[in-house]
């Protein structure tokens, strides 16, 4: 067994039970590429078994810290055992979970999400890289599916020094009769009181955003139970939250109905500048049975379109930022504040007194106070006042764990503007 040994102080963060090694902590020693690694202190003491990337800034990542431990097949079985076993432990309504939540469940590099009867994983690091097809048969055998479809194009892969790689490893393709594939990369599943469709081979991450599941249902409360009639949705994708935002409408309309109210009207607008993503989303209103004239589809820039608004005297009752990744290292971090503060500056503009805002961070390199600081800067620069009602992060299954706070990389805040 190959052995690390790391500089005089550097083993205080293992002793945390921290599972990241940095190429600049290590003394001497090395691997192969996703080869398992004896990792020593300074003075010779054992401190973990990890996977060793020679060409990662992170140059091993732990898979445990029990010496006695053997990292081989049956350790990975049993791994991936614990991480689905747990699930069932968690509240989860939809047939779309993840299974495998990297760092989290004692496999770094390694996420699994599950779609109805089909597993997609992405194997990012070189540990999960080297151990794969154990992985791939321990995953199946444990969930008895058959079909795991392949993922592993993040561009996290290129620090590892691998290449993309996508496709099917088990279950698949073949060919029917009809001349389609089988099985299919387009899938169809349930989440909360609607459907949901995705494609596990072009959509984003493994195919969905299973982590804004419980924000989604949260803003269709919120929708609901003030009666949110004008609502936004900026960097929209397929339309989850506006699928949301269109079944709160409904069920006010139903409780309207039932006490001889008034209700009614009520239009919810969504921007992204993704074509197809947005054909998605009109799909997704018509498969839930939505009325298409209470849903308005934007391909356009979201920074404009907000100010085009605010000219406009254009306003909302409600309103989702949900952007995508503006910084994905704390490097970043000054950088992507600016873009964030100038969104919800404008968004914090455009509500109507009472009006709703749901805005999110998925940037690693954003912590979660430095998001709350950059929300409250963008309220003073708009001139607008608001409470915090809640604060959100990703589902139960996307856990962050005591010892990993990385694991935190989606916030979110809900704030209720000032009457």
């Amino acid at each position: 067994m190959k052995t690390i040994r790391l500089k005089q102080g550097k083993e205080r963060s293992l002793q945390r039970r921290h599972p990241w090694i940095f190429e600049s902590a290590i003394a001497k020693g090395g691997g192969d590429s996703g080869e398992t690694v004896r990792v020593e202190s300074h003075e010779g003491q054992f401190l973990a078994w990890a996977a060793f990337s020679p060409q990662s800034r992170i140059r091993a990542r732990v898979w445990s810290f029990d010496e006695k431990q053997r990292i081989d097949a049956p350790f990975f079985i049993a791994a991936c055992a614990r991480a689905i076993s747990a699930r069932a432990r968690f509240d989860i309504k939809s047939d779309g979970v993840r299974l495998v939540h990297g760092e989290s469940d004692g496999l770094p590099g390694l996420i699994v999400d599950r779609y109805g009867d089909t597993l997609v994983a992405q194997f990012t690091s070189a540990g999960t890289e080297r151990w794969k097809a154990v992985l791939a048969d321990a995953l199946l055998k444990e969930t008895g599916l058959s079909k795991l479809y392949e993922r592993s194009d993040a561009s996290v892969r290129s620090l590892e020094g691998l290449e993309p790689a996508t496709g099917w490893l088990r279950g698949g393709p073949v060919v029917n009769q009809a001349g389609q594939p089988e099985p299919p990369v387009e899938l169809t599943i349930y989440e909360h009181d609607w459907r949901l469709t995705l494609n596990i081979a072009e959509g984003h991450k493994t195919g969905f955003y299973l982590d804004q599941r419980d924000s989604r249902k949260r803003f269709a409360d919120y929708v609901q139970r003030l009666n949110l009639r004008k609502v936004l949705n900026c960097f929209c994708y397929t339309g989850g939250f506006s699928v949301a935002a269109l079944w709160g409408m409904q069920a006010a309309q139903r409780a309207a109905d039932k006490g001889a109210g008034e209700q009614g009207g009520g239009m919810v607008t969504s921007i992204d500048s993704s074509g197809p993503a947005l054909d998605r989303a009109r799909a997704h209103v018509q498969l839930n049975g939505f009325d298409m004239e209470q849903a308005r589809f934007l391909d356009a820039d979201v920074n404009a379109s907000l100010r085009q608004f605010l000219k406009d005297g254009v306003r909302f009752d409600a309103i989702v930022l949900d952007p995508p990744k503006f910084a994905p290292t704390a490097a970043h971090a000054e950088r992507a504040a600016r873009a964030y503060k100038d969104i919800n500056r404008l968004a914090l503009q455009l509500l109507e007194p009472g009006g709703v805002l749901f805005t999110f961070s998925c940037s690693g390199g954003i912590s979660a106070d430095l998001f709350h600081k950059i929300v409250a800067s963008a309220g003073a620069d708009a001139g607008v006042d608001g409470y915090i009602s809640e604060r959100l992060q990703g589902a139960p299954d996307h856990p962050m764990t005591l010892e990993f706070p990385e694991g935190e990389y989606l916030k979110g805040l809900v704030v209720m503007r000032k009457a």
